[in-house]
């Protein structure tokens, strides 16, 4: 008997230990690490000449194209067919006359495809070793709410699109040797329940799962692979990122929002950390909060919350009985 009591205090004493300090190795990886060492130069920390952007026409993906661009980078964009798009080269040619920009318009919401052709047809005679898959939007409400090709047209852009992409320009970075990075524009979403936003959670959790799951297979091969999860950052994503959805008013977005950054302030967080973080990298204070509450709460007995809660919502009360498209409400 008291060897087993003795036994099971060293299993409590480690267990306890370790649910502590996971999330101290943790904060100390993702925030501390990166701050002190700060951004890198991804064209000398890879040997490369190229890189890539999606979505890159505002936002989150403009930003990274001008610190790409900055470190003597060229670089491919591609994005939506629209006038933003065309205002956003002529600016950074302007800014960046020295490096080279090609462009390919993309409306990575298609189920099929096409558009890679125009991809590689843009990249065929280069080596892309720095890829940031940026693009994505949101749709809120319920999910009965959108018709089933809106919710399709967001999974393809937010997953589909980058399985495309990661499949092409992974692959022949490791068919030829070479080093290089993999970045995702992922979300805290992810890996928390999303209620009125089911679609863009699904597909977070996905981008998220395809980063960890290929920095195992790359990284001792020179491949870095990550996906970024931001706190709010004001952009077009949260009105459908350009495409024709509707978005209906979401007043916890509202409150989030008030404490957003810009997105020039992302790229010098992400820099830092390539190479250098944990797989998922989790910036700003709303990110790093909602790992550490599923950490200690844990993710089946917080979705359990949420469901509960869920009629208390402002949110769900706002949104309950309104018609989906397309249809009159019942």
């Amino acid at each position: 008997g008291r060897r087993r009591r003795r036994w099971a205090r060293m299993f409590w004493t480690i267990f306890l230990s370790l649910l502590l300090l996971a999330p101290v190795l943790y904060l100390v990886l993702n925030s501390l690490v990166p701050a002190l060492l700060g951004p890198q130069d991804l064209k000398a920390k890879y040997g490369a000449a190229w890189s890539l952007v999606t979505g890159g026409s505002s936002g989150i993906g403009k930003e990274l194209a001008r610190k790409l661009l900055s470190q003597g980078l060229n670089i491919v964009i591609a994005a939506r067919d629209e006038p933003v798009f065309e205002e956003t080269l002529k600016e950074l040619k302007k800014q960046f006359p020295k490096q080279e920009i090609r462009q390919v318009k993309a409306n990575l919401s298609d189920a099929s495809g096409a558009w890679m052709a125009d991809v590689k047809k843009a990249t065929d005679d280069i080596d892309v070793q720095v890829i940031f898959n940026n693009a994505g939007f949101i749709i809120t409400g319920f999910f009965e709410q959108h018709g089933i090709e809106t919710h399709l047209a967001n999974f393809h852009c937010n997953l589909t699109a980058n399985i495309h992409l990661t499949h092409h320009f992974y692959g022949k970075l490791i068919a030829k040797g070479l080093k290089g990075c993999v970045v995702y524009t992922s979300s805290s979403a992810g890996f928390i329940p999303n209620p009125f936003a089911a679609m863009y959670g699904c597909t977070k959790s996905g981008i998220s799962e395809l980063a960890a799951s290929l920095a195992v297979e790359g990284k001792a091969r020179g491949v870095d692979v990550h996906a970024v999860h931001p706190s709010p950052v004001n952009s077009r994503f949260t009105k459908g990122g350009g495409n024709d959805v509707k978005v209906h008013k979401m007043e916890a977005f509202d409150m989030a929002y008030k404490f957003a950054t810009g997105p020039e302030v992302l790229p010098d967080q992400i820099f830092s950390a390539v190479g250098r973080s944990p797989v998922m990298i989790d910036l700003g204070g709303t990110s790093v909060g909602m790992r550490l509450a599923v950490h200690f709460i844990g993710y089946n007995l917080l979705t359990y919350a949420f469901a509960l809660a869920a009629p208390l919502m402002p949110d769900y009360r706002n949104n309950v009985g309104k018609k989906a498209e397309g249809k009159k409400a019942a």
